[in-house]
């Protein structure tokens, strides 16, 4: 989850190798669909796939119409309906039916944008593609507030406008490598974000207590300048130490990451914001912590704080501060 799914790039890259290629995207569902509105599938003018539009249901179906439209240069808009024997092949229910848009690159989408595209994503910069078998295709990065939020993406409400929401990877900064932390990472990581534990404190921030995951040991400042803050970035705090805690806080605070939050009692809140004021930090931008952090629950043990700690992230990514 450190990167993105490399569909786009695989097509560009098909494309610039002479073998022409096609992107295929779901852009409508109706019933228990296998794949999410936005689902892509990279075709090359070889037949080679990368991505999926219905988790194996049609794609051989797709894969040839992608091929006609490759040879024809045209968009192609196709519809499916997927059984209830397909359905339950790949872990639903039932089934339902999708469209899927298919853009040969270069005579539909344009390289010049697919190449932006992938700019846009290496820089993990939120983009919107905007697309339609009639519409002017393009690249916007505001406008769509709402559906960048929800990471929705879906047709406008005049039924021809297609917006395609290309949105980094969600990622979790844990400054304090503490009990708590190592019940949220495993948690975090099942719901999406790519973690990164800091402490200077080798004991605490060891291999042993975090498997498999990156851990920083320098300073929390120079660690949170290192790795970055961006608009799809969440800081916890979980050390109780200001020498800690307080420089990756200013850091955050001059930043668009979507969360802040810091563990410890209303009265140590009380105490941080005191601190943070004195540098200069005003009433609004200190509302954006959220301390004593996490929802409140009634969370007892680590493992319950860390439920509250990443339920209160996704209100805050899904619904707005």
């Amino acid at each position: 989850m450190d990167r993105f799914d490399d569909i786009p790039e695989t097509a560009l890259a098909w494309h610039r190798a002479g073998k022409g290629a096609a992107l295929a995207t779901v852009v409508q569902t109706w019933g228990s669909a296998p794949r999410r509105v936005g689902s892509q599938l990279a075709i090359s003018g070889a037949g080679e796939i990368e991505g999926s539009v219905s988790g194996g249901c049609v794609e051989g179906a797709v894969v040839v119409e992608a091929l006609d439209a490759i040879e024809a240069g045209t968009p192609l808009m196709l519809e499916y309906g997927v059984s209830d024997g397909d359905a339950f092949a790949v872990g639903l229910a039932c089934g339902g039916t999708i469209r899927v848009l298919v853009e040969p690159v270069g005579a539909v989408m344009p390289a010049a944008l697919l190449e932006a595209l992938v700019e846009a994503r290496a820089a993990r910069r939120p983009v919107a593609y905007v697309t339609g078998m009639e519409v002017e295709r393009r690249l916007v990065e505001t406008g769509f507030e709402t559906r960048f939020r929800m990471d929705r993406s879906g047709f406008e409400e005049d039924g021809e406008t297609f917006v395609a929401i290309h949105n980094p990877p969600l990622r979790l900064i844990v400054v304090g490598a503490v009990h708590i932390a190592q019940a949220l990472v495993p948690m975090a990581r099942i719901a999406g974000y790519d973690p990164v534990v800091i402490d200077p404190r080798d004991s605490f921030g060891s291999e042993a207590r975090f498997p498999g995951e990156t851990i920083l040991s320098d300073w929390p400042d120079e660690s949170v300048s290192a790795v970055g803050l961006d608009s799809r970035t969440a800081l916890v705090l979980l050390t109780h130490d200001p020498k800690l805690d307080d420089p990756a806080l200013e850091l955050a605070l001059a930043s668009p990451c979507f969360y802040i939050g810091a563990l410890g009692s209303t009265r140590t809140h009380a105490r941080r914001i005191e601190r943070l004021t004195a540098k200069g930090f005003d009433e609004t931008e200190l509302a954006r912590i959220h301390g004593p952090i996490g929802l409140d629950i009634g969370a007892a043990g680590p493992s319950e704080i860390a439920v509250s700690i990443l339920a209160q992230m996704t209100q805050v990514l899904r619904r707005g501060a």
